[in-house]
């Protein structure tokens, strides 16, 4: 019994390790199903809007994309040319931050501290650090590379989410089947709607300040905070980094410790306190569970893996769940808190 129970287990890991080298070789085909698939769920409550009032579906479909091809044309528009200019004077900014940081060790060594230059450049290299910066914005705008084929799957999908659920349920022969793929998608459209409710809200907080503080491409740092902050603990780190950079080369030391503090007071008001009140008792998943997800997701899709790397384990967390064999994983994705309630 236990050749057989250990049989069967070394055949579906090596099963799991085909499927997901299998995902990493085709990501290019991957990732951009999966933003469709998340895009269409964030749009579909204001399609299932329009068909409650009585609109065809053909009409609702038209406003709804329209709508949001407008919007993404615009943000399209207004980031691009800030990405190309970002872009181009990275070297001019790799050249006014090894100032700034000469600066620095003088000040330090006129107060009386020995500092080992040499040795701290090589960590903190101006170079490798705006190449990074650049490289964080480079990333945001390859996503929009695949625009159209986005924007067709967003459409199909759309049509097809009246009946989706209908039509896999009577394949399959499994009646709870749709009752478990309707939570599935009930689950992630309450957390996408509401993150992205959220991530407007933080960008719009960062663009106000950054226009008032004084600090070039303010809405190109907008648009990365909204982005950044679908990726947990660490995406409004990374946004900032650019952003306290670029302030620290063009308006100083002290600009730039006021839009640190801004990143931090928005980090933890917004993400310690609204977040928490309006997203309810939380996400169902442990703090360590979201930490590894965001690695395993980035490493198998990149960027698009971290931003979406919450729904996706949600997903997977809800799968395992309605199936007995598997339900042990989903006991260990989940909090102290799902014990409790279970019992």
């Amino acid at each position: 019994m236990q050749e057989r129970n250990f049989g069967y287990i070394f055949i579906v890991s090596a099963s799991v390790i085909v499927i997901l080298a299998g995902i990493k070789s085709a990501s290019e085909i991957v990732v951009p199903f999966l933003l469709s698939l998340f895009i269409a769920i964030i749009l579909s409550p204001s399609y299932n809007y329009f068909n409650k009032k009585g609109l065809p579906n053909v009409l609702s479909l038209t406003l709804v994309m329209s709508l949001f091809v407008i919007l993404l044309l615009l943000v399209a528009k207004l980031i691009g040319s800030s990405v190309q200019e970002f872009s181009s004077n990275i070297s001019v900014y790799e050249q006014q931050l090894s100032s700034s940081f000469d600066k620095l060790f003088e000040i330090f060594m006129n107060m009386g501290f020995e500092l080992p230059k040499s040795e701290l450049l090589s960590i903190i290299d101006p170079k490798q650090i705006m190449q990074l910066s650049s490289g964080i914005v480079q990333g945001i705008g390859s996503m929009f590379t695949n625009g159209f084929v986005i924007l067709l799957s967003v459409i199909f999908m759309l049509l097809e989410s009246q009946h989706f659920t209908d039509k896999v349920a009577f394949a399959s022969g499994n009646r709870g089947m749709k009752e478990d793929i309707q939570e599935i998608v009930g689950k992630i459209k309450r957390y996408m709607v509401l993150k992205a409710i959220i991530s407007l809200f933080t960008a719009f907080v960062i663009y106000v300040a950054l226009l008032i503080i004084g600090t070039d491409y303010a809405f190109l740092w907008a648009v990365l905070a909204f982005m950044l902050n679908f990726i947990p603990n660490i995406g409004s780190i990374i946004a900032a980094i650019p952003v306290v950079l670029l302030t620290l080369v063009q308006l100083g030391s002290l600009s730039a410790f006021m839009v640190s503090v801004l990143y931090i007071i928005v980090n933890v008001v917004i993400g310690s306190v609204i977040e928490p009140k309006v997203m309810g008792k939380g996400l169902g998943l442990s703090t360590l569970v979201v930490f590894l997800s965001l690695i395993f997701w980035g490493w198998l899709l990149g960027i698009v893996g971290m931003l979406l790397s919450i729904p996706l384990t949600m997903m997977a967390k809800i799968v395992f769940d309605s199936n007995k064999e598997t339900k042990f994983i989903a006991v260990l994705l989940g909090t102290a808190d799902n014990l409790v309630e279970k019992k």
